[in-house]
């Protein structure tokens, strides 16, 4: 078993609450460290505040095969920071799990190095960008920095060009968001209808009424609506 390591905020069994596969009873492995910094990040304990300790892939694998699950997910973070997440997909692989990589879509990896049966790509929107006046970043840095990093189309691409299996998952928060997904899509060859999901923001259960637009807007476009089923059962809390 590799011996290479990656710092590790958390690791659990729960369903998956958001994508393709909601629903899908997985064993979660969230990476700390994140080379953004999202405002409504739901997981700060792995990118505003890294926690977590060194683990070996070795270690990893085995504790995802005592899981008793055949679905794994890698997340963060950003997973596709750190090169000993290619050796932990591969071994998941040898395994015989499938393996969802949870990635905003800055950094590609090659699929002759990363085993992958659902990229799940999440590309970041302007409402992403932290304030001027967050606390969390009282200098701007981080704001400057994730304004300039949220978007790589060259690697937005690649991932769609050689991750049959995606997804394109977008945090929506106003109606004016779907003018810059538009924006975007408009850059990208290969996607489908099916492919693209929208996620209404925030951490807690939505009314219907507030997310109307959205489902009216995924019917007509052919696109997913995309609830977060883990929040509805087990609240915002971490290892869901």
């Amino acid at each position: 078993m590799s011996d290479a390591s990656l710092k590790i905020a958390e690791t659990f069994i729960s369903i998956q609450g958001e994508g393709k596969l909601t629903g899908t009873r997985s064993w979660f492995c969230r990476v700390s460290g994140c080379n953004l910094r999202c405002t409504w990040c739901d997981t700060p304990y792995a990118s505003w505040s890294p926690e977590g300790e060194q683990r070996t892939v070795g270690a990893l694998l085995e504790e995802a095969e005592k899981s008793g699950v055949t679905h794994a997910v890698l997340t963060g973070g950003e997973p596709m920071l750190f090169d000993a997440t290619e050796p932990l997909s591969r071994g998941l692989r040898e395994l015989g799990m499938h393996i969802t990589v949870e990635t905003a879509g800055t950094i590609y990896r090659s699929p002759s190095a990363l085993a992958c049966d659902l990229m799940s790509i999440s590309p970041k929107l302007s409402n992403s960008t932290p304030a001027q006046d967050d606390p969390r970043d009282p200098d701007g840095a981080w704001r400057e920095r994730h304004e300039a990093r949220r978007l790589n189309i060259d690697a937005l691409q690649r991932l769609i060009d050689d991750y049959p299996e995606r997804q394109l998952k977008f945090v929506v928060a106003h109606e004016h968001d779907i003018a810059e997904i538009d924006t975007l899509l408009a850059q990208l060859n290969g996607w489908a209808p099916a492919d693209v999901l929208l996620m209404p923001e925030g951490v807690t259960v939505p009314e219907p009424k507030d997310v109307q637009w959205i489902t009216d807007l995924c019917e007509a476009r052919g696109w997913r609506y995309c609830p977060r089923l883990h929040i509805q059962l087990f609240g915002n809390v971490r290892g869901t």
